[in-house]
């Protein structure tokens, strides 16, 4: 047993195919309108200077791996500014041998505790471990500083009754903010070796 028809309006199928036809026909048109709008613009972004930025020079990148390499780190005192140094090596060599250095990285750290939840009797229930970084490159052929900042993190720690437990939470929030200062300068690093000569 069959289903009965639904009953169309008389000619509603031409209407409705011809609308279909038209919204196709259209979305051809802008589609193809975006293209070519967008292959000039496209292609203008290869002159202006942008292009990748961890890609090889073979294909237009900035062959940043090699020159981030290339940086030697100078010492930092202290248990987070060896923290600190240990993560910028790591990044740049992967803990390979480094060659020959073109730039040399001098950092200068800062380090804070903030308290907060400080209850009526004096205690605080929480404090922020503040990490400040001054930093210079010099480019080792003229001793000329070619980039300089400052770098700023923070890491919440929780303070609790037990000595060791406070130790090691302080510990914790020191690395936290100098692995977060250690990806920034890298990231600036980066940035400045890409569009470097």
């Amino acid at each position: 047993m069959s289903l009965p028809e639904a009953k169309r309006p008389i000619g509603s199928d031409d209407s409705s195919s011809e609308r279909t036809g038209a919204t196709r026909r259209r979305s051809l048109l802008l589609a193809a309108l975006a293209l070519t709008i967008s292959g000039p613009v496209l292609s203008a972004c290869g002159d202006s200077g942008f292009r990748p930025l961890y890609g090889s020079s073979a294909l237009g990148g900035g062959n940043v791996t090699e020159k981030l390499a290339q940086v030697e780190m100078a010492p930092i005192p202290g248990r987070v500014g060896q923290r600190v140094r240990n993560e910028l090596i790591f990044q740049a060599t992967g803990g390979g041998t480094p060659p020959p250095p073109g730039y040399r990285l001098e950092v200068v750290i800062s380090e804070g505790l903030t308290s907060t939840l400080v209850r009526s009797d004096g205690d605080a229930q929480s404090q922020i471990y503040n990490l400040d970084a001054t930093f210079q490159l010099v480019r080792i052929a003229d001793k000329a500083v070619v980039l300089k900042g400052q770098s700023h993190a923070q890491a919440s720690l929780e303070r609790l009754t037990s000595i060791y437990a406070n130790e090691r939470a302080r510990r914790d929030a020191e690395d936290r903010a100098a692995k977060t200062v250690g990806e920034e300068l890298r990231s600036r690093l980066a940035a400045y070796l890409a569009t470097s000569a």
